[in-house]
C-alpha cells in the first residue's frame, strides 16, 4: 500500500480539487497521473466535492488496478477527449536465454530509468513479455531507454492492437460463507482464519471498489471488487443461493 503522510495527502486533495477547477472553469479536459489503491482512496473521500466537473477513472482496460482521473464532462464540453494512455510491448531479444522475469523485475528496471511512479500504470505479463501501460508522453523515453530487465536484453515497442494485450483470466471459485461479510468472504477466498483476514482490514490493506475498508464487517454485494494487498483481488459474481445446510453458496472470479 502506498504511504502517505498528511502533508502528502493533503496535497493530493488540493491537486484533486485545482484539476477539477480548472476543467470547470476553462472548459477543458484535465488529467492527473497514475493513481495507486491508497491514492484512489483519496479521490474517493473527496468525491462529492469533485463531482460537478464531471470525472471518469480509466486505467487503458476494464478492472486496471492502477487508474487516471479524468476531469471534465462530454455533456457539457460537446466532445470526448482520449485518456493520455498507451501500451508499450517488452519483449526479450533471445526469449530462449531470457530470465524469469516478474512483475517486480520490470518495474524495478523502469524505477531505475528514473521514472516517475505516477507516469506508470499496471503491467500485465504473459510468456517472458509485458505489457506495460504509462502515460503518452513517457512512450518515448521508455521505448528509446529500456534496454535490459535484469539479465535479459529487451527491446519496447507501443503495442498498436489492443487484442494483442493479454487478460487476467480469473479462477471461478465457489464459496461456502454463513453471510457475505467481507471478512468471512475473504477468508474463505484465499483460504485464511478469520483472525488474518480481519488483520488486513485492520492494516487498511482491504479496497472495495478503489476504497479502503476497514469495516471488516460491511457485506458485500455482487460486482463489487475486493482488493486485498499482497493477496490479489476477486469480485462476487452469482447471485447467493442457500444450501441446505443453512449456508451461502456464492461464485468468486479471483485474480490472482
Amino acid at each position: 500500500m502506498e504511504k502517505h503522510n498528511s502533508k502528502e495527502i493533503q496535497q493530493l486533495k488540493n491537486r484533486f480539487h485545482d484539476l477539477a477547477d480548472k476543467a470547470f472553469g476553462q472548459g477543458i479536459y484535465t488529467f492527473t497521473g497514475f493513481l495507486g489503491l491508497g491514492e484512489q482512496d483519496v479521490f474517493w473521500q473527496e468525491e462529492a466535492g469533485l463531482r460537478y466537473a464531471g470525472y471518469t477513472l480509466y486505467g487503458g482496460f476494464e478492472g486496471a488496478d492502477r487508474v487516471v482521473a479524468r476531469f471534465g464532462s462530454s455533456a457539457e464540453l460537446g466532445y470526448e477527449m482520449p485518456f493520455p494512455v498507451v501500451c508499450v510491448h517488452i519483449r526479450p531479444l533471445g526469449a530462449k536465454f531470457a530470465d524469469a522475469l516478474s512483475h517486480r523485475d520490470f518495474l524495478g528496471a523502469l524505477m531505475n530509468l528514473g521514472i516517475e511512479r505516477s507516469t506508470l500504470g499496471d503491467i500485465r505479463i504473459k510468456e517472458g513479455n509485458a505489457y506495460l501501460f504509462c502515460l503518452d508522453s513517457m512512450a518515448e523515453f521508455i521505448c528509446e531507454n529500456l534496454r535490459q530487465v535484469k539479465h535479459t536484453a529487451v527491446c519496447c515497442s507501443v503495442a498498436e492492437a489492443l487484442e494483442e494485450i493479454p487478460r487476467d483470466e480469473p479462477e471461478r471459485v465457489d464459496i461456502h460463507v454463513q453471510s457475505l461479510r467481507a471478512d468471512a468472504v475473504l477468508a474463505r477466498v484465499y483460504d485464511l482464519s478469520r483472525e488474518k483476514s480481519q488483520e488486513l482490514f485492520r492494516s487498511g490493506r482491504v479496497y472495495v471498489n478503489g476504497r479502503v475498508c476497514e469495516n471488516n464487517s460491511r457485506m458485500l454485494k455482487q460486482k463489487e471488487t475486493v482488493n486485498a494487498r499482497g493477496y490479489g483481488k476477486f469480485c462476487l459474481t452469482g447471485e447467493p443461493r442457500q444450501t441446505r445446510k443453512g449456508r451461502l453458496a456464492v461464485e468468486a472470479a479471483v485474480y490472482r
